[in-house]
C-alpha cells in the first residue's frame, strides 16, 4: 500500500473510531446539560445495549426487533438508575454524584459479567456485501451507519437545545432549579428523562457499534472514559464540540497506532486527558459546578 493509500486508510479508520466516541460524548454532554451531572456509567449503557441485541438475535428475533426492545429496556434502566440513585441523593454536591455514577458503572459491569462472562460477541453488519473503496483506502459499509447515526443525534440534539422553547428551559433549569419551578419546570422529571434518554442513545449506540469492536462485558469502561475525553476536549456543555472532540480524538489515536505503535491507541486519550487535568484543570472543575436546588 502506498504511503498516501495508507494515510487514507487511518484517516477513514480515525473517523469511524470518532464517530463513535462522539455518540458517547454527545450523550454525556446532553445530560450535563440538563442535569448538571456527569454520568460515568454512560459507557455501561452502550455496553448492555450490545449484549442484549445480541442476546435477543441469537434467541431467533429479528435485527430490528432486538435494536427496538434493547433501546427500550436500556432506556428504562436509566431512569431507574437515576430515580432510585441520582434522585435520592438530589441534595448532595456534584462531585458527590459523579462518585455515584462511578459506583453505578461498577455495578453495571459486574452484572453483565455474571449474564454474559467474558466471552466476545458481535452482531451481523446492517449491510450486506463488502467494504467500499475511496481511492486506494477500504471503507467498511457499517461505518457509514455510524457516520449517520451521530449526523443525526448531532443534528437533533442541536435543534432541541438552541432552537425549541424546551430545549432552552431544561438547559435553564441546572442554572437555577429555584426559577425553574417558578416557571413550571419540574427539575426532577427533567433529570428523571434526561437520564432515560441518555440510556436509550448509549443502547443505540453500542448496538450500531457492536459489528465492528466486538462486544464484550467491559468494553463501557474504555469506551466511557474516551467518550468523556472527548467531551472534555470539546466542552463539557457544547454538542457540536462533543462531536469534534471526539472525531480529533478519533484520528490521533488512529494515526499514532498506525505510524508509530499500537499501544498508544487507548493511551492518548489518558494522555490527553492529564495534558488538559495539568494545563487547564479549571475548565473541567469549573464545569462541575454546585447545583441550585
Amino acid at each position: 500500500m502506498h504511503i498516501a493509500d495508507q494515510l487514507l486508510q487511518l484517516l477513514f479508520t480515525g473517523l469511524t473510531l470518532g464517530s463513535i466516541y462522539s455518540l458517547i460524548a454527545l450523550a454525556l454532554v446532553t445530560t450535563f446539560n440538563i442535569t448538571g451531572i456527569l454520568n460515568l456509567a454512560q459507557g455501561e449503557f452502550v455496553a448492555l445495549g450490545a449484549l442484549l441485541a445480541v442476546s435477543m438475535y441469537a434467541a431467533g428475533m429479528p435485527m430490528a426487533a432486538a435494536f427496538t426492545v434493547s433501546v427500550l429496556l436500556v432506556a428504562m434502566l436509566g431512569g431507574f438508575l437515576e430515580r432510585f440513585a441520582i434522585h435520592t441523593a438530589r441534595g448532595a454536591s456534584g462531585l458527590t454524584l459523579i462518585i455515584i455514577t462511578i459506583g453505578l458503572s461498577i455495578s453495571l459491569r459486574g452484572l453483565a459479567l455474571l449474564i454474559w462472562g467474558t466471552e466476545t460477541y458481535s452482531l451481523p453488519a446492517f449491510s450486506k456485501g463488502g467494504p467500499l473503496f475511496i481511492g486506494g483506502a477500504a471503507v467498511n459499509p457499517q461505518s457509514l451507519w455510524i457516520f449517520g447515526l451521530t449526523a443525526i443525534t448531532l443534528a437533533g440534539l442541536y435543534a432541541f437545545f438552541e432552537l425549541t422553547y424546551w430545549g432552552k428551559a431544561v438547559k435553564a433549569s441546572v442554572i437555577n432549579r429555584a426559577a425553574a419551578r417558578l416557571v413550571g419546570i419540574n427539575p426532577h422529571t427533567v433529570s428523571f428523562l434526561a437520564f432515560t434518554a441518555s440510556g436509550a442513545l448509549g443502547a443505540a449506540a453500542g448496538i450500531f457499534i457492536a459489528p465492528i469492536t466486538m462486544t464484550t462485558y467491559d468494553m463501557g469502561f474504555m469506551l466511557g472514559l474516551k467518550g468523556f475525553v472527548a467531551a472534555v476536549i470539546g466542552g463539557l456543555s457544547n454538542v457540536g464540540g462533543a462531536v469534534l472532540g471526539g472525531i480529533l480524538l478519533g484520528i490521533l489515536e488512529s494515526y499514532s497506532a498506525g505510524l508509530i505503535s499500537s499501544g498508544l491507541k487507548d493511551a492518548i486519550a489518558i494522555i490527553i486527558l492529564l495534558a488538559v487535568l495539568l494545563i487547564r484543570p479549571e475548565g473541567i472543575i469549573g464545569a462541575i459546578r454546585e447545583r441550585k436546588i
